[in-house]
């Protein structure tokens, strides 16, 4: 591999390696290792940005890149609600909902993909204008980031071994909320992606 014409492909499949250290130590009874998950988990996702930069300011965008960045997203995002229903702070519903949105709109992207679109960008296969503003704009992708990702850190801040007991309480409280905001912002986003995925079926069956 070329590695200074695929450096952002390296850091978009680097992350969810981060991200997988950062849940192992969540199983740990350690204050030292919640703390370490804390700060890969914000390294993990800053990732996310720094892959897409990189593809952009060196022109590394390519349709590999594009499936890259969203299948190491699929697994980060299922992996960190998988732990925390595992370890019992949240119900089963969230990994459940990440999943089967997951395998529902990226298997109606594989279909796109092989006619030469893609999730994002100028060959998207959303041509909507209101597909395009829930799945592409930055306002929407921000937003659900954000949410995702204070979520996430928050969880594990709440339950980081010797915290003072009032003070997670409330942060649990915010976490949850902004975890179920983030859930409907993952159910939101794949609508339009299901509901305009029946031009792609028009010319063929199967």
């Amino acid at each position: 591999m070329d590695i200074k014409n695929n450096t952002a492909n390296i850091v978009s499949i680097s992350r969810v390696f981060v991200a997988f250290a950062a849940i192992g130590l969540l199983f740990l009874d350690s204050r030292t290792a919640y703390l370490w998950s804390l700060l890969l988990t914000i390294i993990a996702f800053s990732m996310d940005g720094v892959d897409g930069y990189i593809a952009r300011k060196y022109n590394q965008s390519s349709e590999l890149g594009s499936v890259l960045d969203i299948m190491g997203d699929r697994i980060v995002e299922a992996s960190y609600w998988i732990a925390f229903t595992a370890l019992g702070w949240l119900p089963v519903l969230f990994p459940i909902v990440c999943v089967t949105r997951a395998f529902t709109t990226d298997s109606i992207r594989s279909v796109a993909l092989s006619k030469g679109m893609t999730a994002f960008g100028d060959k998207s296969m959303q041509t909507t204008k209101w597909g395009k503003f829930i799945c592409a704009s930055k306002f929407m992708r921000i937003s659900y980031a954000v949410a995702k990702v204070a979520a996430f850190v928050l969880l594990i801040a709440a339950y980081t071994p010797d915290i003072n007991f009032d003070l997670a309480d409330g942060i649990r409280v915010i976490a949850e909320i902004l975890a179920w905001i983030a859930i409907i912002f993952c159910v939101v986003r794949a609508i339009p992606v299901v509901a305009e995925s029946g031009k792609l079926f028009e010319n063929g069956k199967n």
